[in-house]
């Protein structure tokens, strides 16, 4: 990047004011007032206005390659002024050479895209970019280029010419599954962070990974591990809640499922930190949590990511603290023209539903006031880790506390340090907050805190009839259901006169189990009662 264009890069967005003279002379005869020990004082002053600020932002991918081409450099007219060029990628003749999609290298993409100057202007207007390296079509630097000075050089090229302080790591299919691509990768990336701090410079590293409600696949936590272990100081991971195919569940929205994805990703996160040696806080690790759907219309046919889930999303982003939120991707924020006949098609320049132009930037940014350059000052450091844990409280606890002598029927809700967890299936002895990070190696799922200001919720019951009435005379097999003062329980094994009061106090022992709500929702809808 040339000089001219650097000295267009925003590092301030405050009013720049001209000083009179006198000003210039009353500051003069300020600093010599104040002596040496005032200087410093003012040189930290300036330290700490650079610092970062973890403030959340908002910034849409631009798809650079894509036709039609996509004005990126107007959105700096608009508040959601931030934006994510994507993708560079290994040049299709050179390994080691970054380029545009692997079809432009960054001299032909100035040449051909005017992409410099399309840059330069929006940063005229106060906008500010990141770059990201991957995708799913085409290979991510560190794939194919295995000289690592080569792979060094090729990150340090983009962001020396771009002049940024932030890049995304977009993560899928080889560029995720490849170990070696992940550990060269990394390595370099490491480096290169160093590299760029001890230059007094900033570089901010998201890692971009595909999501499931579960949260991430084995491959994307390795892939964070791997990051982590090799010292890169993530500024953190980007989930794609998006394409969740057979993933989801029967019934299940795409606004339930993205906040299950990033709520389980959070989870992990924690888990892969404390491996490594950090502890962080759940507040810092939804900082470190960003969202990023696909709006309208998804590659799945049967996925739809409208603008009132956009706007659900970002209300969940404000109140855990998630710090990023993007989308993919700014070139398809308009609705579809009434040429373009079947929107379940996806289209690389509409959404495919009802919308304004630009909404889900609008929908999905409401009340993200940072912005990218801020955010990328940001260093993480380990906090200091509780040896006290504040026990659970029956009183301010919705559900039952867990307890290891339980035994629990699928979809019992239970309270744990502070968390409300749900039994996948029937589970005894297992620790709910055990560090597990993939979902099928715990039968509990986490649903999420406990809230300020909670209460027990009643134990639910059915109309008198739906099951016969408990009697202490009758023997019970397992499985059958039976009313206790309205409260249904299921036998867990062959049973006569122990009665189910006992099933509070000591439920491992008890031949009953309370049916959990979504059990009785279902027979309640099922009976009509």
């Amino acid at each position: 990047m040339s000089n001219s264009m650097r000295a267009l890069r925003p590092k301030n967005t405050e009013p720049q004011r001209r000083l009179s003279p006198w000003r210039v002379l009353l500051a003069i005869l300020i600093v010599a007032t104040l002596g040496i020990g005032g200087a410093l004082e003012m040189q930290h002053l300036y330290v700490r206005q650079q610092a970062g600020s973890n403030k959340p932002w908002f910034a849409g991918y631009v798809d650079v390659t894509a036709t039609p081409t996509f004005s990126f450099d107007q959105i700096g007219a608009n508040s959601n002024h931030d934006a994510i060029l994507s993708f560079i990628v290994s040049s299709t003749t050179s390994a080691c050479t970054p380029s545009w999609g692997g079809a432009y290298t960054l001299s032909q993409a100035s040449s051909t895209l005017d992409l410099d100057r399309r840059i330069a202007r929006l940063h005229q207007q106060g906008g500010n970019i990141a770059v990201s390296f991957g995708g799913l079509k085409n290979n991510e630097l560190a794939v194919n280029c295995t000289d690592s000075s080569k792979l060094l050089d090729a990150y340090r090229t983009v962001v020396d010419r771009y002049n940024i302080d932030t890049i995304d790591l977009d993560l899928e299919g080889t560029g995720l599954s490849d170990n070696e691509a992940g550990a060269r990768r990394a390595t370099t990336i490491a480096k290169l962070q160093s590299e760029r701090r001890k230059q007094g410079k900033q570089l901010a590293v998201w890692a971009t990974l595909p999501v499931t409600p579960q949260g991430l696949a084995e491959n994307g936590t390795s892939a964070v591990d791997l990051l982590l272990a090799k010292h890169v100081d993530l500024a953190g991971v980007n989930a794609m809640t998006m394409d969740y195919g057979s993933s989801m569940e029967s019934g299940q929205s795409m606004l339930k499922a993205s906040e299950s994805a990033l709520t389980q990703t959070q989870h992990q996160l924690g888990i892969l930190y404390q491996r490594n040696g950090t502890h962080l806080s759940n507040e810092t690790l939804w900082s470190k949590i960003g969202a990023t759907p696909m709006i309208g219309q998804n590659d799945d046919t049967n996925e739809v990511f409208n603008i009132s889930d956009a706007s659900s999303l970002n209300q969940f982003a404000l109140s855990h603290g998630i710090v990023r939120v993007s989308m993919w991707s700014a070139n398809r924020d308009i609705q579809c023209g009434s040429n373009y006949v079947n929107t379940k098609v996806v289209s690389d320049s509409c959404s495919g539903v009802k919308q304004d132009k630009q909404g889900f930037a609008t929908a999905l940014s409401a009340g993200l006031n940072g912005s990218i350059f801020l955010s990328a000052g940001v260093v993480t450091t380990a906090e200091p880790t509780s040896t006290v844990q504040k026990p659970d409280v029956s009183a301010e606890s919705p559900y039952q506390i867990w307890s290891a002598t339980g035994a629990y029927l699928e979809g019992t809700k239970v309270v744990w340090h502070h968390s409300v967890y749900q039994a996948k299936w029937w589970t005894e002895g297992d620790l709910p907050d055990n560090p597990v990070l993939q979902s099928w190696q715990t039968p509990w799922g986490l649903i999420g805190p406990v809230l300020p200001g909670e209460k027990p919720i009643p134990q639910p019951t059915l109309p008198a009839g739906t099951y016969p009435d408990w009697s202490g005379n009758d023997a019970y097999n397992a499985g059958q259901r039976i009313l206790f003062n309205g409260v249904p329980y299921q036998a867990k094994w062959w049973n006569q006169s122990e009665s189910p009061a006992a099933a509070s106090s000591n439920a491992n022992g008890s031949p009953w189990a309370p049916l959990t709500q979504a059990q009785i929702n279902a027979i309640t809808a099922a009976t009509g009662s």
